[in-house]
């Protein structure tokens, strides 16, 4: 398919998990797209694999960094179609009180503030019927106990979603993702590790009714439909990617 021939996307976290998936995605649908991450080398390493794509070097918490990173997108594709607003951290599993209070506010910078400032300044930028996408988590909607900065961060990304909707619209479409547990490197149930014990992968997947995690490719396929034009009448959603999880 070709649905997004002759359009513009942003994507950030682009370097690797599901930034990388979704900038593949959409340019396997013919987009030319910007691949933004604080690593630079992932990033240009996924974009040399991609037809027109190209990649910068982005703090998402950062303003300058969030106006450089529009710009690049106008000198090289002259719009803006498609914000992707992916970049996140996690923390792992600790309670609240023994987070660092930096910690707590690089998440919240993260997390939340940078789709503040990549929405700032990519709308002017963006045609009608342009859309932005961010990712959220179904920790928004369905909290775990450990994470309550990030339960929270995520949150506020679902409700900035909503807002975002109304005050752009119509011209604007303005929607968020929300995952459940994906081994990708910010798995949240790891401890660190690259990989999880064998009795918190059965943890994690009990509590998951399809009876799997989620993949990068769950979420790029979720972003590239929100996008679409089978999606226009969309906007203020927090789309479940989550097998279940948010009912179960």
């Amino acid at each position: 398919m070709n649905r997004f021939k002759d359009k513009s996307v942003v994507v950030t976290g682009a370097a690797s998990g599901f930034g990388a998936a979704i900038a593949r995605k959409f340019a396997g649908e013919g987009a030319s797209v910007l691949l933004a991450d604080i690593d630079l080398e992932g990033a240009e390493k996924v974009a040399s694999k991609l037809t027109g794509a190209v990649a910068v070097k982005v703090d998402v918490a950062d303003e300058s960094d969030n106006k450089a990173m529009v710009q690049a997108a106008l000198d090289n594709f002259g719009k803006v179609d498609v914000m992707c607003c992916n970049a996140g951290i996690p923390h792992r599993g600790s309670y609240m009180t023994r987070m660092k209070v930096e910690d707590f506010d690089r998440m919240w910078a993260v997390n939340v503030r940078s789709i503040f400032l990549a929405t700032k300044y990519c709308v002017e930028h963006m045609p009608a019927g342009s859309s932005i996408i961010s990712t959220a988590s179904i920790a928004g909607k369905r909290p775990r106990k450990g994470l309550t900065p990030y339960n929270a961060s995520k949150g506020a990304v679902i409700t900035l979603t909503k807002s975002m909707a109304l005050e752009l619209a119509p011209n604007i479409r303005v929607n968020c993702v929300c995952p459940v547990s994906s081994p990708t490197k910010f798995d949240l149930t790891s401890t660190g590790k690259e990989k999880l014990s064998d009795d918190m992968e059965k943890m994690v997947i009990d509590g998951i009714p399809m009876g799997r995690r989620a993949t990068p490719e769950d979420v790029a396929d979720s972003f590239v439909f929100l996008a679409s034009d089978e999606a226009k009448f969309l906007t203020g959603v927090a789309l479940d990617v989550d097998g279940g999880r948010a009912i179960s």
